[in-house]
């Protein structure tokens, strides 16, 4: 395999797995269901935060967060970066969210806009009571990248994805995510058209060593599709394994400042993959 490509299956891939959790980190200043809006002494510990997993806490009534992450592949430099804003619709049952990535695929192709992902999630349980939450979302994919620079699927496309978050211990959190995306008419970078599949499945465990600090162990694995001719797809799988840290710095107005660093390592499939993932999030009463 090229470098090219190997670096565009990379960043295809990643892209993929940020757009399956684009509210994947968003909680990282949940407080075990406190508003986020108190004053920094009062908050409990952070909780809900993995990377590249998905949570199942929806956003708190009157709180907006804003989530940038940054993953670049060591070897080739390609990269794809993200902004995500979410909003809760009325309450805490109901979160409105969207995805906009930037990606360089390398290969002299520049950089761009990705595919913006728009997402609605129902809080279907909150943990609450059992300790388990459960938040399915549903994500319609559009095609505002450029699929001959490597930047966009071709194509509309819908994703589905089934987070479910447990309080294990008092210091440790897992949460556990299920998904897929189908693009109906995905396209390649010389216009051949065909319909393609990605199934996601990953999980990962927080110990909170201390209230405003982190540790994280997440995995990630997927199998999705390549637009090789007319109606013709090529099946490849990818695998993650990613320790990471993530602090909290919290202010008296309500404003919680979140930076993370992660080290995605592929394994299997992805063998000799090595990433940087950065991830920075401002959440705020509005």
């Amino acid at each position: 395999m090229s470098s090219f490509s190997s670096s565009w299956r990379l960043i295809g891939s990643t892209a993929a797995c940020l757009l399956c959790a684009p509210l994947a980190a968003q909680e990282a200043s949940k407080q075990s269901a406190q508003p986020s809006a108190q004053p920094a002494a009062a908050r409990g510990p952070i909780e809900d935060n993995s990377f590249l997993i998905e949570e199942a806490y929806n956003q708190e009534a009157g709180v907006v967060q804003h989530i940038s992450t940054f993953a670049m592949q060591r070897a080739t430099h390609a990269w794809v970066y993200t902004f995500t804003q979410e909003w809760p619709l009325f309450s805490q049952r109901h979160q409105l969210s969207y995805t906009v990535p930037f990606i360089s695929a390398g290969g002299g192709t520049g950089s761009g806009f990705g595919d913006v992902a728009l997402n609605y999630r129902y809080q279907l349980a909150d943990g609450t009571r059992s300790g388990i939450a459960v938040a399915p979302r549903v994500s319609v994919l559009l095609a505002t990248g450029d699929e001959r620079r490597f930047r966009g699927a071709g194509g509309t496309g819908l994703q589905v994805n089934l987070p479910i978050s447990a309080k294990l211990s008092p210091r440790l959190i897992a949460h556990w995510n299920a998904g897929a995306t189908f693009i109906s008419s995905a396209r390649n970078d010389v216009g051949d058209e065909a319909s393609t599949r990605t199934y996601n499945l990953g999980g990962s465990l927080i110990w909170l060593a201390a209230p405003a600090f982190n540790v994280m162990l997440e995995s990630v694995w997927a199998r999705a599709e390549e637009v090789i001719g007319p109606g013709e797809r090529l099946s490849y799988r990818v695998f993650y394994i990613s320790p990471g840290v993530r602090g909290a710095i919290d202010f008296a107005s309500g404003l919680q400042i979140v930076p993370g660093l992660a080290v995605p390592i592929g394994i299997g499939p992805s063998r000799g993959d090595r990433q940087t993932f950065l991830y920075l999030s401002f959440e705020h009463p509005f």
